[in-house]
Formats: structure tokens, C-alpha cells, sequence
């Protein structure tokens, strides 16, 4: 079971798991035990997910998001099956919980006639140093 919020709950019969041997270095033991973890939720046939987090998931592109609609989480950091379990678990709230933030939308703002004053003086000071910089016609460098 995934809490996402105080009313949206994913039940564990949503989630499935699949026990797969992990990639990399560990000797026998990598050989011999599956302790990564690859999680599938169907975001699409979901029925705990309410319609307006469906939208939003399915609308950003993500690299773990399936064009069926399934978000695939590979997890294999840990060598417990249990430590990986958890960090897809998590991994898979972050995702789901970041495409729910809704972006402000910016307001355009004028600047201050000071701001404007302050650019331009600065702008004029600039053009007066490298004047000074200029040689002068008709001397010899």
C-alpha cells in the first residue's frame, strides 16, 4: 500500500513486483540472489487514482513512463530485496508526487524607473571608460 495523500491510497494489489538479479559488481552473491527489484504500476487502469493525477502523470514526459501507461521503476541500489523494495516504493511517490506541483504562472512585472536610471547610468559610465581608452588621432603608439 502507497499513502499518497489523506485521500488517495494506492493498494498493494495495484503494485506489482518483480524480483530480478541486479547488474554490477558483488561476486557470487550477485550471481545467485535477486535483489533488485522492478516495480510496475498501471497508471492508466488505476481505479484508486482519481482522474485529475492520471492527466497530470500522463501529460509529463517522464523516462520511466511507458507510452502504454505504465510507470516501470528499477531498483538496485541496496543488496537487501527489502531496502530495494522500499526505495521504488519511494522513488515512485516522488515521481507521482512531482507531477502533481502546480507551476505559478508568471506574472510580467515593469522595472522601476529607479532600476532604469541606475541601467542607463551604468551603461554611460561604461561608454565614458572605454573613451578614455581610445588613443587620440594623430598620436604616434
Amino acid at each position: 500500500m502507497l499513502t499518497l495523500s489523506n485521500r488517495v491510497v494506492i493498494p498493494a494489489h495495484e503494485l506489482e513486483f518483480q524480483m530480478i538479479r541486479a547488474s554490477g559488481p558483488g561476486g557470487q552473491h550477485v550471481n545467485k540472489a535477486s535483489t533488485a527489484i522492478m516495480l510496475i504500476f498501471d497508471v492508466k487502469h488505476s481505479p484508486s487514482l482519481p482522474d485529475y493525477y492520471k492527466q497530470r502523470i500522463l501529460s509529463r514526459p517522464h523516462p520511466n513512463l511507458t507510452p502504454g501507461g505504465k510507470i516501470i521503476i528499477k531498483a538496485q541500489q541496496y543488496r537487501s530485496q527489502e531496502m530495494n523494495r522500499q526505495d521504488a516504493l519511494a522513488r515512485l511517490k516522488s515521481m507521482i508526487d512531482a507531477a502533481m506541483v502546480v507551476q505559478r504562472t508568471r506574472i510580467a512585472t515593469k522595472p522601476t524607473k529607479a532600476s532604469q536610471k541606475r541601467r542607463l547610468d551604468a551603461k554611460k559610465r561604461q561608454g565614458q571608460t572605454k573613451k578614455l581608452r581610445q588613443s587620440k588621432p594623430g598620436s604616434s603608439d
